[in-house]
Protein backbone atom coordinates (compact mmCIF):
# COMPACT_ATOMS: atom_id res chain seq x y z
CA UNK A 1 0.00 0.00 0.00
CA UNK A 2 1.35 3.41 -0.99
CA UNK A 3 1.45 5.89 1.89
CA UNK A 4 2.52 9.52 1.92
CA UNK A 5 2.79 11.33 5.25
CA UNK A 6 3.63 15.03 5.38
CA UNK A 7 5.16 16.91 8.28
CA UNK A 8 6.85 20.22 8.96
CA UNK A 9 4.02 22.68 8.51
CA UNK A 10 3.45 25.53 10.91
CA UNK A 11 3.19 29.28 11.30
CA UNK A 12 5.90 31.67 10.19
CA UNK A 13 6.36 35.38 9.56
CA UNK A 14 6.62 36.69 6.04
CA UNK A 15 10.16 36.31 4.78
CA UNK A 16 10.72 33.21 6.88
CA UNK A 17 11.47 29.64 5.90
CA UNK A 18 10.03 26.18 6.44
CA UNK A 19 10.98 22.68 5.39
CA UNK A 20 8.23 20.21 4.63
CA UNK A 21 8.90 16.50 4.64
CA UNK A 22 6.94 13.65 3.11
CA UNK A 23 7.69 10.13 4.27
CA UNK A 24 6.85 7.71 1.51
CA UNK A 25 6.30 3.95 1.62
CA UNK A 26 4.83 1.19 -0.47
CA UNK A 27 6.89 1.73 -3.61
CA UNK A 28 10.48 1.72 -4.77
CA UNK A 29 12.03 5.17 -4.95
CA UNK A 30 12.72 5.00 -8.68
CA UNK A 31 9.24 3.97 -9.79
CA UNK A 32 7.21 7.11 -9.12
CA UNK A 33 7.16 10.77 -9.97
CA UNK A 34 6.68 12.84 -6.79
CA UNK A 35 5.67 16.38 -6.06
CA UNK A 36 4.04 19.01 -3.89
CA UNK A 37 0.68 20.74 -4.20
CA UNK A 38 -0.93 23.55 -2.28
CA UNK A 39 -4.55 24.44 -1.63
CA UNK A 40 -5.55 27.78 -0.18
CA UNK A 41 -9.02 28.28 1.30
CA UNK A 42 -11.60 28.66 -1.44
CA UNK A 43 -9.10 27.90 -4.18
CA UNK A 44 -8.25 24.93 -6.32
CA UNK A 45 -5.32 22.71 -5.48
CA UNK A 46 -2.29 23.79 -7.50
CA UNK A 47 0.91 21.99 -8.35
CA UNK A 48 4.07 23.63 -7.01
CA UNK A 49 7.01 21.38 -7.71
CA UNK A 50 7.71 17.91 -9.03
CA UNK A 51 10.69 15.60 -9.33
CA UNK A 52 10.64 12.82 -11.87
CA UNK A 53 12.30 9.43 -11.81
CA UNK A 54 15.23 10.74 -13.84
CA UNK A 55 15.67 13.73 -11.53
CA UNK A 56 13.93 16.24 -13.77
CA UNK A 57 12.49 19.03 -11.63
CA UNK A 58 9.67 21.42 -12.44
CA UNK A 59 8.37 24.44 -10.52
CA UNK A 60 5.35 26.59 -10.98
CA UNK A 61 6.28 30.22 -11.65
CA UNK A 62 5.03 31.53 -8.31
CA UNK A 63 7.59 29.52 -6.33
CA UNK A 64 10.59 29.51 -8.67
CA UNK A 65 13.68 30.79 -6.91
CA UNK A 66 12.06 30.49 -3.47
CA UNK A 67 11.13 26.81 -3.11
CA UNK A 68 13.30 23.76 -3.70
CA UNK A 69 12.16 20.15 -4.04
CA UNK A 70 14.51 17.30 -3.20
CA UNK A 71 14.43 13.70 -2.12
CA UNK A 72 16.51 11.40 0.03
CA UNK A 73 16.14 7.95 -1.48
CA UNK A 74 17.84 6.25 1.45
CA UNK A 75 15.21 7.70 3.78
CA UNK A 76 12.32 7.42 1.30
CA UNK A 77 11.55 11.03 2.02
CA UNK A 78 10.56 13.93 -0.20
CA UNK A 79 11.28 17.50 0.88
CA UNK A 80 10.13 20.99 0.04
CA UNK A 81 12.36 23.79 1.27
CA UNK A 82 10.45 27.05 1.28
CA UNK A 83 12.22 30.39 1.62
CA UNK A 84 11.11 34.01 1.52
CA UNK A 85 7.60 32.93 2.40
CA UNK A 86 4.72 35.26 1.62
CA UNK A 87 1.20 35.43 3.06
CA UNK A 88 -0.13 34.10 -0.25
CA UNK A 89 1.88 30.92 0.34
CA UNK A 90 -0.49 30.02 3.17
CA UNK A 91 -2.56 26.90 2.68
CA UNK A 92 -2.56 23.15 3.05
CA UNK A 93 0.41 21.48 1.42
CA UNK A 94 0.12 17.99 0.02
CA UNK A 95 2.72 15.63 -1.29
CA UNK A 96 1.68 13.41 -4.15
CA UNK A 97 2.95 10.58 -6.29
CA UNK A 98 2.24 9.42 -9.81
CA UNK A 99 3.26 5.96 -11.01
CA UNK A 100 6.10 5.81 -13.53
CA UNK A 101 6.73 9.25 -15.06
CA UNK A 102 5.38 12.70 -14.42
CA UNK A 103 2.55 13.63 -16.72
CA UNK A 104 2.95 16.69 -18.91
CA UNK A 105 2.66 19.55 -18.09
CA UNK A 106 2.49 18.48 -14.45
CA UNK A 107 2.15 15.26 -12.50
CA UNK A 108 -1.32 13.80 -12.11
CA UNK A 109 -1.34 12.10 -8.73
CA UNK A 110 -2.34 8.52 -8.14
CA UNK A 111 -1.74 9.00 -4.43
CA UNK A 112 -2.01 11.89 -1.97
CA UNK A 113 -0.83 12.59 1.53
CA UNK A 114 -3.18 13.95 4.18
CA UNK A 115 -1.74 17.47 4.03
CA UNK A 116 0.07 19.80 6.38
CA UNK A 117 -0.94 23.37 7.15
CA UNK A 118 1.31 26.36 6.47
CA UNK A 119 0.36 29.82 7.66
CA UNK A 120 2.43 32.86 6.75
CA UNK A 121 1.67 36.02 8.70
CA UNK A 122 2.23 39.42 7.16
Amino acid sequence: EVRLVESGGGSVQAGGSLRLSCATSGYAYDTYCEGWFRQAPGQEREGLASIDRDGTIKYTDSVKGRFAISKDNAKSTLYLDMNDLKPEDSGTYYCAAEALYCSDPFLLPDHWGQGTQVTVAA
